[in-house]
């Protein structure tokens, strides 16, 4: 089953990485997307951090939808286990 959106969380400055939660019908599964993939998806370059939500908002869409694939595929990091999504998640 894809997930679901759940929505924007926080931008973490220090890890360069805006976080996120999706949904696996009631359980919420713990997200994260680089700034880096973030500007390549969009073209952008150095977004300012004062931007990162707008920009995720846009974006969520496309995010979104490559989570649901790397959960599909099983393909979690971390404790609790969770997505991680990079800029060569989206390339190609």
């Amino acid at each position: 089953m894809a997930l679901t959106d759940a929505g924007f969380t926080d931008y973490d400055i220090d890890r360069s990485v805006v976080l996120f939660t999706m949904m696996d019908d009631t359980t919420r599964v713990p997200c994260a997307i680089s700034t880096d993939a973030m500007d390549q998806l969009e073209g952008a370059k150095r977004t300012p951090p004062g931007q990162r939500e707008q920009q995720f908002l846009r974006l969520r869409d496309k995010i979104g939808e490559r989570a649901s694939q790397k959960f599909i595929a099983v393909e979690l990091e971390g404790k609790p286990p969770g997505i991680i999504l990079r800029a060569i998640d989206f390339r190609g």
